[in-house]
């Protein structure tokens, strides 16, 4: 097939021009965004949608909390190697990869569910994070990279958006099936038999993604994620990159970030009925949902300055989730107290409910603005994998203490939320000095000039020879 873009060589600097060219619907950057959104939906999205259920849908949430905990100490060694890994197979392969081991973790909540066989949720735990850091890193990448960063924002947002649908569609399901049940309890295994068998077509869906050399963008300019380096390489220039100033600083950041999961989720189950709980996964994936799109829209308002943007959204962002854990914390020190359990039928239940489904969309919001800070700290194709693969594997690694703390019953009821809010007024200086610098340097924006990006992949691959 020909090239995605036209190509001439007249520059002074002996680098390739681009010239616009008519895009094929297949090759689109919004195909291959509906592509990894399909693949998200029926991978994370679904797994989201279990354990939006509060603790995947089972009667006591310390089992799976294991489990998770798991799942997300295996995250961080395969989010490690990812940049190796897509040397040799290619971050399409990659994606494939990372598909596979979801449905083995919803296969164990099943079998938990109705026979109460434990062994298989930890042994599908271990395979959903094997493959699922793979996943997530190769699923960034992606996102930031495809998309022309003019347009990332809504793309982001777009292939965000499937996550949350499949957490809609899995709090709709079991919702329909679960509405007479006003008691706690575990959720219909029916369920899991749906899950299964969406995330086994998942991995077909990876198929379908394009190539990063077949993309095509209106304007031309081709999308360049190629790894030059051995995987021993990558993995020291990996680390490396890890110990730059500007990624430490985001660290505490991502952890009061993606720390909340585990926190929300166990609240969920705790004070809550089964179809409350239902309730609970449908409506906040909603909200999250717009939410993370007004925020995608509102990043790609580029008549509005970049300083101005990023500065604006950051300080809405951290002020309502500071908010959003006043008022959770408020909640669980009266809960365990007094133990309720909440029906959305009795006194008290908009004040316990409110709080969950705000503190889904806050896990929206700064899941879309950290592919906007990865995008603006990146400097190249290269660095960008290198990157993804590091807010992946710092978010399973503070995601795999957070659901290890939440499997023990006193963090779980109270503990979770009085760390997390902790966590985020700890967070705010060191991001700050890093979001403060975003469009105050004059040779940094978030329009992209093909010849600087081009030529600096010439140079390395020149370098590397």
């Amino acid at each position: 097939m020909a090239d995605a873009v036209e190509r001439t060589t007249d520059s002074p600097s002996g680098v390739e021009n681009e010239q616009p060219v008519e895009v094929k619907w297949y090759r689109s950057v919004f195909y291959n965004a509906t592509i990894l959104g399909l693949c998200s939906f029926a991978a994370p999205g679904l797994w989201g949608a279990m354990n939006s259920l509060g603790a995947g849908g089972a009667q006591s949430p310390y089992l799976v909390n294991t489990g998770n905990a798991l799942t997300f100490c295996l995250m961080v060694v395969s989010c490690w190697l990812t940049s190796g890994v897509v040397k040799y197979i290619g971050i399409k392969g990659a994606l494939f990869v990372g598909t596979i081991g979801y449905a083995p973790y919803s296969a164990g909540l099943y079998l938990n569910n109705r026979y109460g066989v434990e062994w298989l949720v930890i042994v599908g735990a271990a395979f959903c994070g094997i493959s699922a850091g793979i996943f997530w890193a190769a699923e960034a990448a992606i996102a930031i990279a495809y998309p022309e960063p003019r347009n990332r924002g809504r793309m982001v947002a777009y292939w965000l958006t499937w996550t949350r649908i499949g957490q809609i569609l899995g709090g709709a399901v079991n919702l329909g099936l679960n509405a007479d049940r006003n008691q706690a309890g575990k959720v219909s295994y029916n369920v899991y038999l749906i899950f299964i068998a969406l995330q086994a077509c998942g991995t077909l869906v990876a198929l379908f993604l394009n190539n990063p050399s077949k993309v095509q963008r209106p304007s031309g300019i081709p999308v360049q994620l190629t790894i030059f380096d051995s995987p021993w390489q990558e993995i020291k220039a990996t680390t490396k990159t890890f110990l730059t100033k500007k990624f430490l600083l985001i660290i505490l950041w991502i952890g009061q970030g993606v720390y909340s999961e585990a926190v929300f989720f166990t609240y969920n189950s705790l004070w809550f009925s089964v179809r409350a709980r239902a309730l609970g996964s449908f409506l906040s994936g909603i909200v999250a949902v717009i939410c993370g799109n007004l925020l995608g829209l509102w990043l790609d308002q580029h008549q509005i300055s970049l300083k101005t943007r990023s500065r604006r959204a950051f300080v809405v962002i951290m002020t309502l989730q500071g908010a959003w854990w006043l008022w959770l914390t408020i909640n669980v020190t009266e809960y365990r107290r007094t133990q309720p359990l909440f029906d959305w039928a009795d006194p008290g239940f908009g004040r316990a409910f409110g709080v969950f489904v705000f503190l889904v969309a806050g896990f929206q919001l700064n899941y879309n603005f950290s592919y906007f800070i990865i995008g603006q700290i990146s400097s190249s194709p290269q660095e960008t994998i290198r990157l993804s693969a590091l807010l992946r594997g710092t978010e399973s690694a503070w995601q795999a203490v957070s659901y290890g703390l939440n499997a023990i019953p006193i963090i779980a009821s109270v503990g979770g939320p009085y760390i997390n809010f902790g966590l985020w007024g700890a967070a705010i200086i060191p991001v700050w000095f890093v979001i403060k610098d975003f469009g105050a340097e004059k040779d940094k924006s978030d329009v992209e000039s093909p010849s600087i990006e081009v030529h600096s992949e010439l140079q390395k691959e020149t370098g590397s020879n």
